[in-house]
């Protein structure tokens, strides 16, 4: 079984994939994010590190869904490679980071790799707004984070909205998260595992 987690930056990702990992005994798989080469250089100057940072994230994704696809145990991953080409790669185009030309080859590469892997069991889609998104990124602390415009948060948390209620063609679970604390209040963690246990196997 196949599980992944999608949101914007700052949503939680990492965090509930940790926890649900634990809870189910799940293998986890996460973004590569602080061993990505390109992810300072990208956030100094976006347009000039775009197709490198997205041809990574990429390559990172695919990578573990091949080994997501010989696993014999159930897989949880935080982020899939369907949001990151829907969302970041697409509003990376559309604000003019990236070219016809890099695009179209993104695009042609992304169109082999998905031939040949499935769509998760379940997509669960953390919702967050702008300001829930920037305290978390604040409290993390990440310098190459601190920068990001909100304008771009902004993008992305319209592109995650087209992307799961109109484009993705998978099951999926909406959580809106800015009201809920699942790392510190058991209560919130337990009403997750409980949509979730609905979703997989039809509990109430």
């Amino acid at each position: 079984m196949y599980i992944a987690i999608a949101g914007n930056i700052g949503s939680g990702k990492t965090t509930l994939t940790t926890l649900l990992s634990k809870h189910y005994k799940w293998k986890p798989h996460f973004e590569a994010v602080d061993n990505n080469p390109y992810l300072n250089d990208y956030y100094k100057d976006v347009p000039r590190w775009s197709f490198n940072l997205e041809v990574f994230f990429l390559k990172e994704r695919f990578r573990n869904l091949l080994e997501i696809s010989h696993s014999q145990v159930p897989i949880i991953q935080d982020r899939s490679i369907f949001e990151g080409v829907y969302v970041f790669t697409a509003n990376n185009k559309d604000m003019g980071h990236l070219s016809d030309r890099d695009y179209e080859t993104y695009m042609e590469l992304f169109n082999c790799m998905v031939s040949v892997v499935n769509y998760p069991r379940l997509l669960i889609y953390l919702r967050s707004s702008v300001p829930h998104l920037v305290a978390n990124i604040q409290k993390r602390g990440r310098e190459y984070e601190q920068a990001i415009p909100l304008q771009y948060l902004e993008n992305l948390n319209k592109r995650y909205e087209d992307f799961i209620f109109n484009s993705y063609q998978g099951e999926t679970l909406v959580i809106d998260v800015d009201n809920l604390d699942f790392l510190l209040h058991p209560e919130d963690f337990s009403s997750i595992v409980d949509k979730i246990d609905v979703k997989l196997y039809g509990l109430f």
